[in-house]
């Protein structure tokens, strides 16, 4: 990406970039959840969905990423992680509606 502070860029120009980004990423996530969903067919108990060996491995990924990209492996940490916590609930969620009630 171009270096924004010397591009001449105005705050919208910054502010329409971001936009689409955003929307970029939103696409994105929507894609990653109907993984999650699908992912949550394969896994037996609440252990295997919340898979701490399998989060710490996508962890070091993107934070690798980050570096490699130029951003903040800190920032991307923080972010996945609370992105993947949101996923692990939506994927108990659909892990317990998948199967009977013991009540």
């Amino acid at each position: 990406m171009v270096g924004v502070t010397d591009s001449g860029l105005t705050l919208a120009d910054i502010r329409r970039q971001i936009d689409a980004i955003d929307a970029e990423v939103v696409r994105r996530l929507a894609d990653r959840e109907q993984l999650v969903r699908a992912a949550a067919a394969f896994k037996t108990d609440e252990q295997a969905v919340r898979a701490p060996a399998r989060v710490e491995e996508v962890i070091a990924k993107v934070r690798a990423l980050a570096e490699r990209e130029g951003g903040s492996p800190e920032v991307i940490e923080r972010v996945y992680r609370a992105m993947i916590g949101a996923f692990i609930e939506l994927e108990l969620g659909e892990h317990r509606g998948s199967r009977p009630s013991s009540s």
